[in-house]
């Protein structure tokens, strides 16, 4: 049996045959952290996804004619604009007083004529091209797997054509900036595939030059020439190019006018890489070829092996922080398209894990150091003319994007909203100058890659100045969870900062109660039209102003305006209970009980702000349920992600565990719903419909707020760490390693048949540990490194 043994590694070494893939059962993998299918992806939202932040790919895995759409996140139509409209600031206290005056329509229309963005729009992220296989005889494959695991960060399809193995792998690798291919064969000179490149735009070439097959060309301009006001759209000036390098062992290349074919090849690699023109919002003067060429010589003399390790290496530094175990049986082992089908039913712990992981491993994929944040659909589109233009909204979106960012030992990879945050502190003080003659800087509900800070699409939605101070909030929340100073004095307080001037000088005095101040004109998120007082605004303007005030006294400056900002925020409109014991989405009580719109905007304060909780405020937390029983259970996917924060911050672990049931259904409409169709793809994207990818983030965040909550303080103003504050019947046992709590606290919790049975807590900054678990409170002065544990004993 040895010398058996011995002879098969031998050849192994010899042939280059992985015996792990082609000679023996390939390893099994831990379904929690699997997704795999048994078929080729029908359409895009069933091709499996992989990203390093700048790069982004859709794999389908057809064993004949196999496409991988690919995308840049620099390729945007349209050029650097100002957006901002020259004199909207003289139709401000009109529009304002057209609202006091009850004359809504009003309002409205003169808003739409003289105060919306220049154009009514903004511009639209791109798909970039298409990598395509040509496979001639491998349409009737046996034996087909196609997989990505989430430990790897690595895609891969295998099968068998006529007794020969098959196998790729796919992946896009942060460290060399490439997108690499690897095909290999269990049998020498039976490798036989062309390879191209395409592009949906209308201006591009593709051709080859030894090697490499290169595509060269422009975007193409925003698919509607005029905005609602009639003005043009800027047109695109961004130009792209991308290379695709062939390596063959064994065989030979075949060059071809457009293609390259490998010919009686063992295996082959492929090395894409890609650029655009753009430098920054205001800078397109970028060298596409130029960045192509250094990309491709950096990878240079790099085998396949060595990439490989350098990305598992790169993606684990991040992925690895965070495990989780629910459990797993049998039926966890099937198809992920078969247990997403049943899961209604069966309720299998193992797949909520898996969607867990999931949204950690799109973010580790769409958003590093360095590069844009995610967007919509966090890098990966195949649409001209995407839903929503795939770009940044800002009203829940974005934001929700990076919810799980913090809390799951993600925390670098808020750097790019930072960047984007301080771009708007720019971009947007040029539109509170034009559109409201304030000082500091202002954002609406949405922007994009030339950061867009004006009101834009209709003023009965489009008019919401608080979406910069809503982003404000990432901003310190990465200041509480790591501490860091140098962040907070210089990146995050500048910003905050100028963001409070604005609203300190918009503010103004409502006339039914002198004493109130509040915001406007605005709307809530998206119904009720253009208004005066809406309650998520008063929500985050409050959390903006304490958040300032408190970075101030940190870094010991600007005392004085601290004291203003605390001042005015003891004066904003507070909360409010209706007639029907609902929280008021607007300072009137005209809230409608069958409203089961998407948009739970006036929650807010419940989550992610923190001025709402059972424990705090139990008269607005019961509020809350009222409201949230009159928006039901259902709605768009992101919408429905929402509210499973919403109801583990109720410390209502069931309630919230019915919303990531009624998440994780399958969704197959590709069309735009608005209302109760959200569930998952295939893929287990998060579909509205169609595809956003806010859903995935909420779910893992959701799912983390059931198991650890650190947003409530003591007296000092130090964090409690609540932990299983909301845990679900349904996930009565298991383990999390390495999520996070404010104040620089990290957590391992184990729990068996509901009850929590051990937690060992790392301290990080050495703060002061408020442990709170079933109402029973444990208080530990704490050393920075130092690791405590504590047992169920502990809490009685």
């Amino acid at each position: 049996m040895k010398n058996i043994s011995f002879y098969i590694l031998i050849l192994c070494l010899f042939s280059h045959i992985s015996c792990e893939t082609y000679l023996g059962a390939e390893k099994e993998l831990n379904p929690s952290l699997t997704l795999w299918y048994d078929k080729p992806a029908g359409n895009w939202s069933e091709a499996l996804p992989i990203g390093n932040g700048r790069l982004g790919a859709m794999v389908y895995g057809d064993t004949e004619n196999e496409k991988i759409q690919f995308n840049e996140e620099t390729l945007w139509t349209g050029q650097p604009h100002d957006y901002s409209h020259k004199g909207a600031n003289k139709y401000f206290n009109e529009i304002r007083q057209l609202l006091w005056d009850g004359k809504q329509d009003e309002a409205q229309k003169l808003a739409n004529k003289e105060f919306m963005s220049q154009p009514f729009g903004q511009l639209n992220y791109q798909p970039f091209g298409n990598i395509l296989l040509t496979f001639p005889g491998h349409k009737n494959a046996t034996g087909f797997k196609r997989q990505l695991n989430l430990e790897t960060a690595i895609t891969s399809v295998s099968y068998t054509v006529d007794d020969v193995k098959f196998k790729r792998e796919v992946f896009a690798s942060e460290p060399d900036q490439a997108i690499i291919i690897q095909i290999e064969s269990s049998k020498k000179g039976s490798l036989n595939f062309s390879v191209g490149l395409d592009s949906p735009h209308s201006n591009y070439k593709v051709f080859v030059d030894g090697d490499e097959i290169i595509l060269r060309g422009s975007a193409n301009n925003y698919p509607k020439e005029l905005g609602r006001d009639g003005k043009p759209y800027p047109k695109s000036k961004l130009t792209f190019e991308a290379r695709i390098k062939v390596i063959s062992k064994g065989g030979e290349l075949v060059q071809q006018e457009k293609t390259i074919k490998i010919v009686n090849a063992k295996s082959a690699t492929l090395q894409l890489v890609a650029a655009t023109s753009f430098v920054n919002f205001n800078d397109i003067s970028g060298n596409p070829t130029g960045l192509c060429e250094k990309y491709l010589k950096n990878l240079g003399g790099k085998s396949y092996e060595n990439l490989r390790e350098n990305h598992i290496k790169d993606f684990q530094t991040y992925f690895n922080r965070v495990s989780i175990d629910l459990g797993r049986s049998e039926i966890s082992s099937r198809p992920t398209n078969e247990r997403l089908v049943s899961f209604k039913q069966d309720e299998d712990p193992n797949l909520v894990a898996l969607l867990f992981q999931y949204g950690r491993y799109l973010l580790i994929s769409s958003s590093r150091e360095g590069t844009q944040p995610a967007n919509l659909q966090g890098i990966w589109n195949d649409k001209l003319a995407a839903p929503w233009d795939s770009k940044y909204t800002i009203n829940i979106n974005t934001e929700m994007n990076y919810w799980p960012a913090e809390i799951t030992n993600l925390s670098e990879l808020t750097e790019p909203i930072t960047k984007m945050v301080e771009d708007l502190a720019i971009t947007g003080q040029q539109v509170a100058k034009e559109h409201y003659n304030l000082d500091g800087w202002v954002t609406h509900h949405n922007t994009d890659i030339w950061r867009g800070a004006a009101p834009i699409n209709n003023s009965n939605h489009g008019i919401w100045p608080v979406g910069g101070a809503w982003l404000s909030q990432n901003l310190w929340w990465h200041y509480q969870f790591t501490g860091d100073k140098d962040y907070l004095k210089n990146r995050a307080y500048p910003v905050l900062k100028e963001a409070s001037i604005f609203f300190a000088e918009y503010l103004v005095s409502d006339p039914k109660n002198p004493e109130w101040l509040v915001s406007g004109p605005s709307n809530s998120p998206e119904q009720g039209g253009l208004v005066m007082a809406p309650t998520m605004d008063h929500q985050i303007i409050r959390n903006l102003f304490a958040n300032t005030a408190e970075a101030a006294k940190i870094l010991n400056v600007d005392s004085d305006f601290a004291e203003m900002l605390l001042e005015k925020r003891a004066k904003i409109a507070p909360n409010q209970i209706g007639q029907f014991g609902q929280l008021q989405e607007w300072l009137e009580d005209k809230d409608n009980l069958k409203s089961e719109h998407r948009h739970v905007s006036h929650l807010w304060g419940l989550h992610p702000g923190n001025e709402i909780h059972p424990l705090t405020t139990p008269d607005l937390a019961e509020a809350c349920k009222v409201t949230l029983s009159h928006r039901g259970d259902g709605g768009t996917g992101w919408s429905r992600a929402w509210k499973i924060n919403f109801w583990a911050r109720l410390l209502d672990g069931d309630h919230s565990f019915l919303l990531l049931k009624n998440l994780m259904v399958p969704s197959i409409s590709q069309k735009t719903e608005m209302r109760d169709k959200g569930g998952l793809y295939m893929n287990l994207f998060d579909a509205h419909p169609p595809f956003q990818i806010d859903g995935n983030f909420g779910a893992t965040s959701g799912i983390t707020e059931m198991l650890l909550q650190s947003h409530l303080r003591d007296e000092a103003g130090d964090f409690y760490q609540d932990i299983l504050p909301a845990l679900p019947s349904d996930l009565a046992s298991g383990k999390i390693s390495g999520i996070k709590g404010r104040g620089g606290f990290e957590f391992t919790i184990v729990w068996e048949n509901g009850k929590l049975v051990s937690v060992d807590v790392i301290s990080i900054l050495g703060n002061k540990l408020n442990f709170r678990y079933a109402g029973k409170l444990v208080v530990e002065e704490t050393s920075a490194g130092e690791k405590y544990s504590f047992a169920i004993e502990d809490f009685k």
